[in-house]
């Protein structure tokens, strides 16, 4: 599981770190506007900052969208479906 990072969003929302580029970010930025879940977004391109936080927890790799949940772990590219229900957990 990935260490908790300062970007740890608060409950019921969390922090999705995208590029301009990544259609499954744009994707999963609309589902969740339509369900109205509130999100973060940081622009890896924007703020390269964090770049070393989304290579971290996908085993080295630059992956967008990565999800971060509010007790701190992380999934790339999930579902909708999942980022309900793990929310709601």
């Amino acid at each position: 599981m990935p260490e908790l990072t300062p970007l740890t969003p608060d409950e019921g929302t969390i922090t999705m770190f995208t590029t301009t580029w990544c259609g499954y970010c744009t994707r999963l930025k609309g589902q969740l506007s339509r369900e109205g879940v509130p999100f973060t977004e940081i622009d890896l391109e924007a703020s390269p900052e964090h770049v070393d936080f989304v290579e971290r927890v996908n085993a080295g790799n630059r992956t967008v969208p990565t999800v971060v949940f509010p007790d701190g772990t992380a999934a790339t590219n999930p579902s909708l479906a999942e980022v309900k229900q793990r929310l709601a957990g």
